[in-house]
């Protein structure tokens, strides 16, 4: 019994993955994505820092009572399940927009073309 992976089928000397990657219909879909996911991960990742950095280094700030026993801590932790909740949300109204049609006119190109085809277009 042989344990050896079997190459991958491959179109016209090309694996066709490889071809739709060289498309300018799957650039525009990766850069649409990009646009989106890029500034909201940073955009998160400095509110979640901050957050981080106020509760070990700003305990006064953080303790301050807001309204009966709710401080200015647990508001911060609670708008952190906000945001997330707030950026999928936004994720979902974009992708709607911007990212799945693009990803849909590239499924349809790739299901009636064959890899070779895929290849002629980066000369175009």
């Amino acid at each position: 019994m042989s344990t050896e992976t079997p190459a991958p089928a491959e179109t016209g000397g090309e694996n066709r993955y490889v071809a739709v990657a060289r498309t300018p219909e799957f650039d525009a879909l990766r850069s649409a994505l990009r646009k989106f996911v890029f500034p909201v991960s940073i955009a998160f990742l400095v509110w979640y820092a901050l957050y981080v950095l106020l509760s070990a280094y700003a305990r006064d700030f953080m303790s301050t009572k807001v309204v009966g026993h709710i401080n200015v801590a647990l508001i911060f932790g609670l708008l952190q399940f906000v945001s997330t909740f707030l950026i999928a949300w936004l994720y979902a109204r974009y992708a709607d927009r911007k990212v799945d049609p693009l990803a849909d006119d590239l499924r349809a190109k790739i299901e009636g073309a064959p890899a070779a085809d895929l290849k002629g277009d980066e000369d175009a």
